[in-house]
């Protein structure tokens, strides 16, 4: 069953992380209304995202209104419709809003063919405010995690790790 949303206008665009450091599952989650989508992804898919908002909002004029905080927070309980693959982001002029597409990864056999999956879709608009508000909450959420080592820039756990560069 593949799942497809399209919010011409969300209430919230956000990401959360939901474990300790370095057990985290982190989810991508939009709300309009009552409505509710969360997408499980990789930290390193919001930071993609993030990048790709910043550049697209240093051409344009700063936003004039951002959500609060508050509004940023993941609202539970977190069920996530499929798993983030491809990402697709853009800007339309004639509504002002950036456009954030999510997909949905699908399993491939060893020849590289589809075998099941992949069909799950969300489109969202969202204003540069928003977004600018998700690149800021995203960055905090990002960087709670566990540091970085400055050799090799593998997460480093609490007991330490072996790093290549240094072994």
């Amino acid at each position: 069953m593949s799942a497809f949303y399209e919010f011409e206008e969300v209430d919230t665009f956000t990401t959360g992380a939901i474990g300790e450091p370095g057990a985290r599952v982190f989810y991508l989650q939009a709300r309009a209304g009552k409505q509710r989508v969360a997408v499980k992804c990789e930290k390193q898919q919001v930071s993609a995202i993030v990048q790709y908002l910043q550049r697209v909002l240093n051409d344009l004029p700063p936003p004039e209104d951002r959500p609060i905080d508050a509004a940023l927070e993941l609202a539970g309980p977190v069920e996530q419709v499929f798993v983030l693959g491809p990402i697709g982001l853009g800007y339309d002029r004639s509504s002002d809003r950036l456009i954030v597409q999510l997909e949905e990864i699908g399993a491939y056999d060893d020849e590289g063919n589809e075998l099941e999956g992949g069909d799950g879709h969300i489109r969202l608009y969202v204003t540069r405010g928003q977004a600018a508000s998700f690149c800021e909450h995203a960055e905090r959420v990002v960087a709670a995690g566990r540091p970085d080592c400055q050799w090799c820039a593998r997460p480093i756990d609490p007991d330490g790790h072996a790093c290549p560069r240094m072994n």
